[in-house]
């Protein structure tokens, strides 16, 4: 996403994670001269701040973010057998603090996201191939990995609608489609997994020099970003969001078969000849955790749900009926 319009920089660790990316952007002594639109912060959320200076962007990742998972996880984005799947990390500045506030801060190329204001463009086939890929790359010797963290955040969404909107007239349809969905992981491949995938985590890769005004010429193939739920696990968790759309009404067919025929195309090991005995629990848990996080942010903001929200609140009460056969896809 492109730099939000916010109040100035001035309360931690915005202004430290500003300093921080602007130091790494440039050489010691040097003047930036960065346009301003190219310097801003590009999220702010509980799970982690993004700050762009120029080409790079620093982040400052999720407090209580577990230090011998984040690393490994960091590790595993720098290594080179995943180096045409994740977008790798850039050293932080000599001297500069590898944490702020106790949350861990790590410096990246600035990439150009998918545009969300053309969504026939979306590269859906190009996410499959990257999945894919990443699903078929051995994971790397040396360091033990952690778990991919998909069916954990299914489960923390619940408790977070239980806590903020227990009372919300939809809260019981979502809690029965819960309780629907088998408890512990399902036997299946141990792989490498992104752990949290959607269109917001693609990014193109372009060149790291500081510039005033990287141009769009300069972007380059599409990588994933965002390694705080990397790790070992069932890929299906991987495929499981643009499924759980399909099956909710949200995604056309025509584009769900586009993105499972490049897939499998690709190798993709997720999915059999019926991708659906391998998809169905994965797409229910993420309805469940989409619809438990609306009811939390709705009951937060004092609003009501929207379009979408009300789509995955009814797709809960069909999981909870135990009518939850998806459309079937079309042949890719």
């Amino acid at each position: 996403m492109e730099p939000t319009d916010r109040p100035p920089l001035g309360r931690p660790p915005l202004d430290r994670l500003a300093a921080l990316a602007r130091a790494a952007a440039h050489r010691p002594g040097a003047p930036c001269r960065c346009a301003s639109g190219l310097v801003g912060v590009l999220a702010d959320r509980d799970d982690g701040t993004v700050v762009r200076h120029g080409r790079l962007v620093a982040k400052a990742h999720a407090p209580g973010t577990d230090p011998e998972a984040h690393r490994a996880r960091l590790a595993l984005a720098a290594h080179p057998d995943v180096a045409g799947v994740l977008l790798p990390p850039l050293p932080t500045p000599v001297g500069a603090p590898d944490e702020l506030d106790g949350r861990p801060v790590t410096v990246w190329p600035y990439g150009p996201p998918v545009d969300p204001a053309d969504p026939d463009a979306a590269p859906w086939e190009d996410a499959a191939r990257l999945l894919a890929l990443l699903h078929l790359t051995p994971p790397p010797r040396g360091r033990p990995l952690p778990e991919m963290r998909a069916p954990v955040k299914a489960a923390l969404a619940v408790d977070r609608m239980r806590r903020t909107a227990p009372d919300h007239p939809a809260a019981a349809t979502v809690l029965a489609a819960w309780r629907s969905i088998p408890d512990g992981a399902a036997p299946g491949p141990r792989l490498l997994c992104h752990g949290d995938f959607h269109l917001g985590q693609l990014v193109r890769a372009t060149a790291t020099e500081p510039a005033s005004d990287p141009g769009a010429g300069d972007a380059g193939p599409w990588r994933l970003i965002d390694i705080d739920d990397l790790g070992l696990g069932d890929p299906a968790w991987d495929l499981a969001r643009p499924a759980a759309w399909f099956a909710a009404g949200i995604l056309p067919p025509e584009i769900w078969s586009r993105f499972l025929g490049a897939y499998r195309e690709a190798g993709g090991p997720a999915v059999g000849a019926d991708p659906w005995v391998r998809l169905d629990v994965p797409a229910r848990a993420l309805t469940v955790q989409t619809a438990a996080l609306a009811l939390a942010k709705s009951a937060a903001e004092r609003r009501p749900l929207d379009e979408v929200e009300d789509v995955m609140i009814d797709t809960c009460a069909r999981i909870a009926g135990h009518r939850t056969d998806p459309v079937p896809a079309a042949s890719p």
